[in-house]
């Protein structure tokens, strides 16, 4: 079963999926909808059904859910969470909410390694924040474990 990653952020949203087996995330794209959240609701639950048609079949979706590194909700935090259900709902797949504390951060070392111009890094950062997420996830749920 193959998981998708999102990103959620105001102006971009950072997509990623597992490999069949649910052991390896990679980056994949970077939606970046109009309309608030709405739109952004609208663009996801369209990415996922691209991917639910052109892949081996996606049976969960890992949503990012922002934190301070105290553990406190950010601004962002009841954006996402209000986001959970609907998902779920217009996509018919479960929705788990990841911690996503310094996911961004990592992307970015993970990118700096291999990519020298932050102006390309810029542009594939979200996609890889959601990778760095998804991972997390999979690292914490093994293959053909339980969803949390």
């Amino acid at each position: 079963m193959r998981v998708v990653g999102l990103d959620y952020g105001a102006r971009r949203i950072g997509v990623a999926i597992s490999d069949a087996s649910g052991t390896l995330a990679r980056p994949l794209t970077v939606l970046h909808p109009a309309g608030g959240a709405q739109g952004a609701l609208a663009a996801m639950c369209a990415e996922v059904d691209r991917l639910a048609r052109d892949e081996d079949g996606v049976g969960l979706i890992v949503l990012g859910l922002p934190r301070r590194l105290d553990g406190s909700p950010t601004e962002m935090t009841a954006a996402v969470q209000a986001l959970e259900r609907p998902l779920s709902a217009r996509t018919g797949l479960p929705v788990v909410l990841q911690d996503e504390r310094l996911s961004s951060h990592e992307a970015e070392s993970r990118l700096a390694v291999n990519e020298r111009d932050w102006r390309k890094r810029k542009a594939m950062l979200d996609a890889a924040a959601a990778a760095v997420i998804l991972q997390d996830y999979l690292d914490a749920c093994p293959p053909g474990g339980e969803v949390r």
